[in-house]
């Protein structure tokens, strides 16, 4: 069963290396939230505030971000694979390295 923190209210929130995998964060604030190294595997972050969030390092990978605003996030070095940004709102964001992902 999927945890549910959909519209969870933790913006400023301190998530270091939070075990995240396959929750539910739909329309969650975590506007400048630290989720460094954080594990968002298969996390739905439909429609999510992750605006001034820190997810450097975070894992990514299949995350479901569409509709998100992810305006001056910094995802250095965060695993994006299958990542899905579609209507996500992407200004200043600071992408890993190399990725060739949308922009």
């Amino acid at each position: 069963m999927r945890r549910d923190f959909s519209y969870a209210e933790w913006a400023n929130r301190d998530l270091f290396e939070a075990d995240l995998r396959g929750v539910n964060l739909t329309n969650a604030d975590l506007r400048d939230a630290n989720l460094e190294g954080a594990d968002l595997t298969n996390a739905d972050l439909t429609g999510a505030s992750l605006s001034g969030a820190n997810l450097r390092g975070a894992d990514l990978v299949n995350a479901d971000l569409t509709n998100a605003y992810l305006i001056g996030a910094d995802l250095t070095g965060a695993d994006l694979a299958g990542i899905k940004l579609g209507g996500a709102r992407l200004g200043d964001v600071k992408w890993p390295d190399g990725w060739t992902g949308m922009r």
